[in-house]
């Protein structure tokens, strides 16, 4: 396979796609996103991960490159990185009892072929308090986190239940679909 190139500065992305066991560089994809609220959340997802993706593929032509990004969606409310604490439990306290759908796009774009898709994913909050969600933002400062909690860490005790074909969309990079696109790949090398 040709050099693999993971396009994000991201730790969670990072420490995912180290589960797959494939060598990979990370590279800052130095795209300027598009903000929430900018266009239709699904539209918006498939722009900035396709942006993230083709700006480092245009530094890196014979690579193949990773791409991902992240919004969660309640009713009418696009839900990005919160920034801070506060902002963290305001988000919060606003999906609790709520259904929060994670819409994260995923990008495998080479100089051959360029594949994209948005994986959806479904929270379900339980009803929670103002202590339990100052408690969980000051146990596992979530400020960088879509929706404000990390499923992979103290974040899974905030639900009543998730829905979806593949957990780590959620926590940013959808590795079931990743595997099955990087596949033909790893074939064409042992080849």
């Amino acid at each position: 396979m040709k050099k693999l190139i993971l396009a994000s500065t991201s730790p969670y992305r990072k420490t995912l796609l180290e589960r797959l066991g494939i060598p990979f560089k990370q590279v800052d994809p130095l795209f300027e996103e598009a903000a929430p609220g900018s266009m239709p959340p699904e539209q918006l997802v498939l722009h900035n991960t396709t942006g993230k993706a083709s700006s480092v593929l245009a530094r890196y032509p014979d690579a193949t490159i990773i791409a991902s990004d992240q919004l969660a969606v309640c009713g009418d409310m696009v839900l990005g990185k919160p920034g801070s604490k506060a902002q963290a439990c305001a988000q919060l306290a606003s999906l609790s009892g709520k259904r929060v759908t994670f819409l994260t796009g995923l990008a495998l774009f080479s100089e051959k072929d360029k594949r994209c898709e948005v994986i959806p994913f479904e929270v379900f909050f339980r009803d929670l308090s103002t202590i339990e969600i100052e408690n969980y933002v000051e146990r596992e400062n979530p400020v960088d986190c879509a929706g404000s909690f990390k499923s992979e860490g103290l974040g899974i005790a905030l639900f009543d239940r998730m829905q979806g074909d593949d957990p780590t969309a959620l926590i940013g990079l959808p590795l079931i679909r990743l595997s099955q696109w990087l596949k033909p790949l790893q074939q064409e090398t042992a080849a």
